[in-house]
């Protein structure tokens, strides 16, 4: 739409204060609203072009420093009384315009920068200039460029004005009034900055200051070349050319500024055309002719972002209205009556919602991770609890984490181990990595005869062999084994804790979606409270992370009885296991190397079947004469490392089961009790009360927000539709 020539002026205010209101009082700064931005060095003339927008003269004093924040200025173009300009300053605190002398304006423009000493703020002063001389529209005036500074202060007072103004510039939204002096197109500095940031000047526009000192030097052979920057300016690039009032230093301006304007611009439509330059070129000379094409560009602007404006303000509107709602939600659920049971019905949806993370969703990012990244912060974190109550490597021929990462996703090709996955996904190949953990396991040192020979006793007949067997398992691979379960153990609770933020996830990003009616519909309506409650949140997860540490010592209690078990009555617990490749039982007996050690867990993985008989048949071989007691000790150094590769090979083999049966399946089953039975201390009550008074503050900021934007809504419906009944 177009708001015409009549309505210019109120289309201006409007739309300035709807963008004050939402970035003022709202806090919202991306808002779809253009600006111009005015920006050159210093001693240009820009503060002479923001006098000939204004129609008058008039000094922001800013000491010696010059200015340090944006400065927004608001041209009006409307009749007063004697034709006399009225100047409006808005409160930096209340955000209240107030008609105020031109003094006082100057004072307080000059004393908001002064306070700033040596540094910078990007937070702007408003004023309104309301005269028949004014041109309608409204600028940003920001610090000039320095290319000189005296001291290191000085220079680094340059260079913050030089970010600031800067971080205007490649704001999409600014367009950018870039003022050089009427000198040589190449040697335009300023110009040069705005290329960097708008290579194909879409939001560009070059005004060349003090036109008239170059009138001498223009001829009507060179001046089309002049005006065209002799080919250093592209024919894309919007410019103008002129010369604004000056006059002698130390004396007062000789008629009215506006007059002398005029005077200035008549002047240089006259030499121009005297000198011969072609028509094109002509609407490109003279204030006038910049000032029309700016009330006509910021018109455009303007009507063109009311569609945009109006779109972003109701998505504030839906959005203030939602969180109101959210807000008054979780104030009456926090009703001192009603909190405890809020928080454990928290918990309980926390709780339901983590099944079906461990079913899997395909949708969750959060907690997302690799096999390399899961276990590399998993060892960084015992590493900075000082862990040392489990093997942090399977083998010490590994020499680092790394390694056994590398031969995980190299060699093994562990499935997935190179894809970021969570929940259940994750935890199957959790399980993968730790039975491979398991299975690296070793007797700690070579069995000795000596060590056969106490285990014996002083008498051939002390001990059966059998006897001999279980005393040197239980003196050298029990205690082996159960640190690797604890690894096993520490590994699983990882995951779990883990998994809170995952968890948080799929309850977040559920309401809305096609799947939302397969789950509880309580799932959004919690997850709220659990995201902007401090208190929910800390309760719920710290009834979680007790939970897993719960369920770990209960899987290493199980675990442990199990191997100690195991290790008292190796025979009964053996009913099946990998034979290996060596079920004659001759060979070396030494222990496995590091690579034997890798070639046997494919086969160990692959290979089960019953060994009760075997092991039977190997203790009945070993001689029990004394003059054979070297053969003895060989085939029981034999029989020991044999039925620790089937133990292990069991216990690998039942992992998976443990910890579906001790950790998962009680971590799931049982957390809905846990949360259900959450206490709150008197110092949670406390935290509650206090969270319950902020939200009541936020309750009341939220309803005079959206108040805000149903104002700046309607002022702007309103005014669309007079702009309409007009037929402007």
């Amino acid at each position: 739409m177009s708001a015409g020539v009549a309505g210019k002026s109120e289309l201006l205010n409007v739309l300035g204060d709807v963008k004050a209101a939402i970035q003022d009082k709202l806090g919202i700064v991306d808002f779809p609203m253009p600006q111009f931005i005015l920006i050159g060095k210093q001693s240009v003339g820009k503060s002479r072009l923001i006098e000939a927008l204004a129609g008058e003269q008039f000094n922001f004093c800013s000491g010696t420093l010059g200015s340090r924040r944006p400065t927004v200025l608001e041209f009006r173009n409307v009749a007063t009384p004697g034709g006399a300009s009225k100047w409006h300053i808005r409160d930096r605190v209340t955000h209240i315009w107030g008609e105020q002398p031109i003094a006082t304006v100057m004072k307080v423009i000059g004393d908001a920068h002064e306070e700033l000493g040596q540094t910078v703020s990007v937070e702007p002063v408003y004023v309104r200039i309301e005269s028949p001389a004014c041109v309608d529209m409204q600028i940003v005036d920001l610090p000039g460029f320095r290319d000189f500074a005296l001291d290191a202060s000085k220079q680094d007072l340059c260079q913050n004005i030089e970010n600031m103004v800067t971080g205007f510039m490649r704001d999409e939204k600014n367009v950018m009034l870039c003022v050089e002096q009427a000198a040589d197109a190449a040697t335009m500095s300023t110009l040069a900055k705005c290329r960097q940031l708008d290579t194909n000047f879409q939001r560009t526009i070059l005004v060349r200051n003090k036109l008239d000192k170059y009138y001498d030097d223009l001829t009507p052979d060179n001046i089309n070349k002049w005006v065209d920057g002799f080919g250093d300016l592209p024919d894309n690039l919007i410019r103008f050319a002129v010369t604004l009032p000056f006059w002698q230093d130390g004396t007062e301006c000789p008629k009215p500024f506006p007059e002398l304007r005029n005077d200035m611009d008549a002047k240089d439509i006259e030499c121009m055309s005297s000198k011969g330059l072609t028509a094109k070129y002509m609407p490109t000379i003279g204030f006038k002719n910049f000032s029309s094409f700016m009330e006509k560009k910021i018109e455009q602007m303007f009507a063109d972002s009311i569609t945009p404006v109006m779109k972003d303000l109701n998505g504030l509107k839906d959005t203030n209205t939602k969180q109101q709602s959210d807000l008054e939600m979780e104030y009456e659920e926090t009703d001192p009556h009603r909190t405890l049971s809020t928080t454990r019905d928290c918990g309980a949806s926390f709780a339901g919602a983590l099944n079906h993370v461990m079913e899997g969703q395909l949708r969750i990012t959060e907690g997302r991770c690799t096999l390399e990244a899961e276990l590399k912060e998993f060892h960084a974190h015992h590493k900075a609890c000082g862990s040392d109550h489990f093997t942090q490597v399977p083998t010490d021929d590994f020499a680092s984490v790394d390694e056994y990462i590398k031969y995980l996703c190299e060699e093994i090709e562990v499935h997935a181990c190179n894809h970021e996955v969570n929940g259940g996904a994750q935890f199957r190949r959790m399980m993968t990595e730790v039975e491979i953990f398991l299975r690296f396991s070793e007797i700690g040192a070579e069995t000795k005869k000596r060590d056969v020979i106490q285990a014996r006793g002083v008498s051939m007949t002390s001990l059966t062999w059998r006897d001999v067997v279980v005393k040197l398992l239980s003196n050298e691979a029990h205690l082996p084994l159960q640190r690797r379960v604890q690894y096993v153990g520490e590994r699983i609770k990882w995951f779990f804790v883990q998994q809170k933020n995952a968890v948080i996830d799929f309850m977040d990003h559920l309401e809305g979606t096609p799947s939302a009616s397969m789950f509880s519909p309580l799932f959004p309506k919690h997850v709220r409270m659990i995201k902007s409650n401090e208190m929910i949140k800390h309760l719920v997860f710290e009834t979680y992370d007790k939970a897993c540490s719960r369920q770990l010592g209960k899987f290493i209690e199980l675990f442990e009885n199990m191997l100690t078990s195991t290790f008292s009555n190796p025979w009964t617990f053996l009913k099946g296991a990998t034979t290996g490749t060596g079920g004659d039982g001759d060979g070396d007996v030494a222990l496995c190397s590091f690579e034997d050690s890798k070639d046997r867990i494919p086969l160990e993985i692959q290979s089960r079947s019953g060994i009760e008989a075997t092991l039977a048949t190997w203790l009945q071989n070993i001689p029990t004469d004394s003059h054979e007691i070297d053969e003895s000790v060989d085939k029981v150094q034999m029989l020991v490392l044999k039925t620790y590769s089937f133990i292990r090979s069991q216990v690998c083999d039942q992992v998976e089961l443990f910890a579906e049966s001790f950790f998962k399946l009680p971590m799931m089953r049982q957390l809905h009790k846990d949360m259900s039975e959450i206490n709150l201390t008197p110092e949670d009550e406390a935290k509650y009360k206090a969270r319950r008074e902020r939200l009541a503050t936020d309750i009341q900021s939220c309803k005079t927000n959206l108040t805000e934007v149903n104002v700046c809504i309607d002022r702007l419906h309103s005014f669309t539709l007079q702009c309409q009944a007009r037929g402007l």
